[in-house]
């Protein structure tokens, strides 16, 4: 099955850099609002369930609207459903799994590295599996697995190599207004 882009233009890498922007902070504010929730037993649940209603605006009400507005009909095929509610639940089961990693200790520049460089490996593998390369999978060029190889080093390297955030001095809370007995 094969898909042609042609005449598409540049919005494509527009909306696939927009992504990456919002992904690369998704982690941080992930984390950021489980802490924030100050219940380090239910913290992560808090969180996730202000994820869902997040997705309720942006993703559900939002395309409602777009859809009626644009008059569509309201058939949708099985198929494509079932795809879209996996989609939406291995989505959701990974914000889900990140927030685990983040409470089982895990900071958000070492969970999201790990997540963002084996993501593509999984999709680009898994890509390749569904729709083989003509030739088969034995035509698959040294620059693909290199890149595979790359990605995953990369990942490991972010990981392991972060540098050390620099430690938080506490403030010296001075008196507004300092008596001196005089």
């Amino acid at each position: 099955m094969s898909t042609s882009y042609s005449g598409a233009g540049w919005s494509w890498l527009f909306f696939s850099l927009a992504t990456v922007g919002t992904w690369g902070l998704y982690g941080i504010f992930l984390h950021s609002g489980q802490m924030a929730m100050s219940d380090a037993t239910n913290g992560r649940y808090k969180a996730f369930l202000f994820v869902g209603i997040a997705y309720l605006l942006t993703a559900v009400i939002a395309p409602l609207v777009i859809l009626f507005r644009n008059g569509a009909t309201l058939e949708f095929p099985a198929k494509g459903v079932a795809l879209s509610l996996g989609a939406g639940i291995l989505g959701a089961a990974g914000a889900f799994c990140a927030l685990a990693a983040f409470g089982a200790g895990g900071s958000p520049s070492v969970v999201m590295s790990i997540i963002f460089a084996g993501a593509p490996i999984i999709n680009a593998v898994v890509a390749m599996l569904l729709n083989p390369p003509t030739g088969g999978l034995s035509n698959i060029r040294l620059p693909f697995v290199l890149g595979i190889l790359l990605a995953a080093l990369g990942g490991f390297m972010v990981t392991v190599y972060k540098p050390t955030p620099a430690t938080k001095t506490p403030s010296v809370d001075t008196p507004s207004s300092e008596t001196t007995g005089d």
